[in-house]
């Protein structure tokens, strides 16, 4: 049985974690398959939203430390460099560079690089029973796959000091408080929520998704005069070579389009 499931299914690739037995804990066997599925999920032309989750009660428990201490501590420099480059499961880093969207579904745990893992998504989405811990100081080490980056620039310098230094878990409703998932539903919800999420995307014009989401990623870090250049170089291109773009505007000029406020305002799930 894999370790990690991929199945397409009206364009939403589900990308589930399957190894309930260790919370989904990533292992090499994981971490080698989760990058397979971001690789082919970036290639398939049947899929153009990821869903991310766990089989069982934990989304990710984290990196398996039985399995990969032993190989990090007192690791080459080769091997550092390697893990460096990739990233844990490559959505982490590496492969963080993907254009389609992927939504994080968490169904219980994230810590630790299971929480990595969880930011990594560009939505989060939660079920009431998910909680979330940057437990590494607890083992004598702290995140190494773009856990405080991400929070830094997710939730700001004071949000991550408290979850880093302290290694104390937040539950559902404080994070959604915090701004680290955009909603918390009812456990049974959890897969049908993500996919109202999904829907949402593929509503849009994926090229332009695909524009904004390399635009939002270019921002972090630049300054002002940076961002606004990028942003007008991004936006303008996109708008000037997409097809479609003449495709959509036609149907809005008509008032056909489905996306319209008003009479033809479209469905939340649509």
């Amino acid at each position: 049985m894999s370790k990690v499931l991929y199945e397409v299914s009206e364009r939403i690739a589900y990308i589930t974690l399957n190894r309930p037995d260790a919370k989904n804990a990533i292992d090499q066997d994981v971490h080698k398959q989760l990058v397979e599925a971001f690789t082919t999920f970036s290639s398939d032309s049947k899929a153009d939203v990821a869903i991310v989750t766990g089989k069982g009660d934990a989304f990710c428990a984290g990196m398996d430390l039985k399995k990969f201490v032993p190989e990090i501590v007192g690791a080459s420099p080769k091997y550092v460099r390697e893990m460096a480059d990739l990233g844990l499961g490559g959505l982490t880093r590496g492969l963080h560079r993907l254009k389609k969207p992927v939504i994080g579904a968490v169904n219980g745990w994230a810590l630790a690089a299971g929480f990595e893992l969880a930011l990594a998504c560009d939505i989060r989405v939660a079920s009431e029973r998910a909680s979330f811990g940057s437990f590494e100081a607890r083992r004598g080490f702290h995140h190494g796959d773009g856990g405080i980056p991400r929070l830094v620039n997710m939730c700001g310098t004071a949000v991550a000091m408290e979850l880093v230094l302290t290694a104390d878990p937040v539950d559902a409703k404080r994070a959604l408080h915090l701004n680290l998932v955009s909603s918390v539903v009812p456990h049974e919800q959890l897969m049908e929520e993500a996919k109202r999420w999904a829907l949402k995307l593929l509503r849009n014009d994926q090229a332009a998704l695909h524009s904004a989401k390399e635009t939002v990623l270019e921002m972090v870090g630049r300054n002002l005069d940076d961002q606004l250049r990028l942003e007008a170089m991004y936006g303008y291109s996109c708008m000037a070579s997409g097809v479609d773009v003449r495709k959509r505007l036609q149907r809005f000029y008509e008032k056909t389009d489905t996306g319209r406020v008003g009479a033809h305002a479209a469905e939340k799930t649509a």
